[in-house]
């Protein structure tokens, strides 16, 4: 069963608010002010009634309205400034909770945005979250905390400072009819409580629908080509339209609850207001109270139940802002897996390059057969090395491992013989440069993605670069040439122009080691030449592990690598592999069908022949 978010949970953002102490001691300052100058009209009024009206004193009325003047400016102005500095700090907080976050989401591993918790349940701390549903959290839970802190809470205080003024004069006005109005006001506290429960629970609840509805929303939209090729249209809206239903049903169960909480409180408080009126106004017949007694009266009596009535809906603004607050404090209490440790042993300088596996065995998190078991691999410095095999095998895992994405479950990883759990995660990476099969590009300019592998690089090493990795000529027929933005993923380039401007970026890097995860296999054959190009400028004098499905891409390795489920079932040049291998050959032949890989690469490279 789902534990209620409890309230005290928000005191964990207050130090937050802790740098903007003097806009918050302004701010109490104007709203005491303000709630002081509201509690003086009562009195105002009073006077108008029996010194002014009741007495036909012309000169004291208008002095009395003169002075409720000067109250109502200071009133207004001190409102003014009160919701300034409150909105302000409610903003401020809002962002620099977004800030502290997204900060915390930089240090966990790819993992932990790449899964997703069941939808409705509560997420327990370091499990993964997906990357569309945290980036509601960053929005929508936020939004709902700047309300509370830019809003709500401002209005609970002052209206408690009205509620505790109005009950304290009328005490001192007619102690025995305030009576009528301080017994309804506990009366109002077990509606609070009972239908303040729920509407924490169904907040929670409604929040998560919400959050499910933005990760659907951005997984479609994103896969929108995929989406229309396979004609998912309909099926699409439909699933959309259940999710947002269900996120409008929360929303009206939690507002339902809401205003029953709040009609109940305000009939209970008003109920007393009018018993009161009817016994003050016998009061008045009788002579035992004036008509401006009473009228100050009922003026701090309806202060006291709209303050009650007030609180008591700011009440679920606070059980809401409890589920807000817990799911981002879930994300910033999030433990990263892969850490640097307290004293990370630097790396050499020079860097060599040699790769060690030894005895590594890796699992992925809810699988129960390994993707790699007991590796024993060594790389040379500098050596070009080919992983082939079926999918699956546990290539790309190798990979993963290299740039500490994860960590192994038993055995050790060396880089110049250092184990990677020695090194800081962003000093190993720095020395590793990665060219996947799908490169991510950013919506910005080309310069500004060739700049994620060298962020001071100058406008002549930017061409340099593209020049190298065979982009310059695409490049420059773009509309604004470097400064040209590619929208969302690049999505406006071909797959092609997207792994130069990838093979680019790493070049800027200059990586000591160099990853390549099936770079060309999506491909066709002029965009594979190009590539291709680039890619061996690349590896030159530089440690390599390649990933390849295309064989031929692949044979000039200094030695080539077959996996299969997560081992290395052979090793060594590729015409040793096709005599001795029957997995290799069995790739080879499913490749270039019955003539030899080095046939067929002879017959490629004749005039008017086509690769496969």
């Amino acid at each position: 069963m789902r534990r209620h978010p409890d309230p005290l949970i928000l005191l964990r953002l207050l130090d937050l608010l802790l740098p903007y102490r003097r806009r918050l001691l302004v701010a109490a300052i104007a709203l005491l002010v303000a709630a002081s100058s509201v509690l003086a009209l009562g009195q105002g009024l009073r006077l108008m009634i029996d010194q002014g009206f009741l007495a036909a004193d012309g000169e004291s009325l208008a002095r009395t309205l003169g002075l409720m003047l000067v109250v109502v400016t200071t009133l207004a102005g001190a409102s003014a400034l009160r919701y300034y500095l409150v909105t302000w700090i409610g903003e401020r907080l809002a962002a620099d909770l977004r800030r502290r976050v997204f900060d915390h989401l930089l240090t966990m591993e790819p993992a932990f945005f790449e899964s997703s918790h069941k939808r409705h349940a509560q997420m327990r701390v370091g499990e993964g979250a997906g990357a569309g549903e945290i980036a509601s959290r960053l929005t929508a839970d936020t939004s709902v905390l700047q309300s509370l802190f830019g809003s709500s809470v401002s209005m609970a205080v002052r209206n408690l400072l009205m509620l505790i003024g109005a009950v304290g004069l009328m005490l001192i006005t007619q102690p025995w009819l305030s009576v009528i109005v301080l017994l309804a006001i506990p009366a109002t506290v077990l509606p609070i409580l009972w239908f303040g429960r729920r509407v924490r629970r169904l907040s929670r609840t409604s929040q998560d629908r919400v959050a499910e509805l933005g990760r659907y929303a951005t997984e479609t939209l994103t896969g929108m080509r995929t989406v229309q090729a396979f004609t998912h249209e309909s099926s699409a809206r439909k699933a959309y339209a259940d999710r947002v239903e269900d996120a409008f049903a929360g929303a009206i169960d939690r507002t339902r609850q809401r205003a029953w909480l709040t009609g109940i409180a305000m009939l209970v408080v008003f109920s007393a207001v009018g018993i009161m009126l009817w016994q003050g106004g016998q009061a008045v017949l009788d002579g035992e109270m004036t008509p401006g007694e009473l009228s100050a009266f009922l003026f701090y009596a309806v202060l006291a139940a709209g303050a009650v009535a007030t609180l008591a809906e700011v009440a679920g603004d606070v059980q809401r802002a409890a589920g807000a607050a817990e799911r981002l404090l879930e994300l910033i209490d999030a433990t990263p897996h892969i850490e640097a440790p307290a004293s990370p042993t630097p790396l050499p300088s020079p860097l060599r390059g040699e790769l060690r596996f030894e005895g590594v065995t890796f699992t992925y998190p809810g699988r129960e057969h390994p993707a790699l078991a007991g590796l024993d691999l060594t790389i040379g410095a500098g050596e070009r090395l080919a992983l082939v095999g079926p999918s699956g095998g546990g290539k790309s895992t190798l990979l993963a491992l290299l740039l500490r994405f994860h960590d192994p479950d038993q055995g050790t990883i060396r880089l110049d013989g250092i184990d990677l759990r020695e090194l800081a995660p962003t000093a190993l990476r720095q020395c590793l440069g990665l060219v996947a099969q799908e490169p991510v590009l950013f919506d910005a300019t080309v310069a500004d993605n060739l700049r994620f592998g060298n962020p001071q690089a100058t406008d002549e090493e930017l061409h340099a670069a593209a020049r190298d990795a065979n982009a310059l000529s695409f490049i420059a027929s773009l509309p604004h040439g470097f400064d040209t933005s590619l929208g969302p993923s690049g999505v406006q380039l071909s797959g092609g122009q997207r792994q130069r401007l990838a093979i680019a970026r790493a070049l800027l890097k200059d990586p000591g080691i160099l990853l390549l995860d099936e770079a060309t296999s999506a491909l066709d054959a002029e965009s594979e030449r190009l590539v291709q190009q680039a890619l061996d400028r690349l590896m030159q004098d530089r440690t390599s592990v390649v990933i390849a499905h295309r064989l031929a891409t692949v044979m000039a390795a200094d030695r080539l690598l077959v996996i299969n489920e997560g081992r290395i079932v052979a090793a060594g040049p590729h015409a040793e592999l096709m005599a001795s291998n029957t997995l290799y050959r069995h790739l080879a032949h499913l490749q270039f069908g019955e003539t030899t890989p080095g046939d067929r690469d002879t017959n490629a490279s004749a005039p008017g022949s086509e690769r496969t």
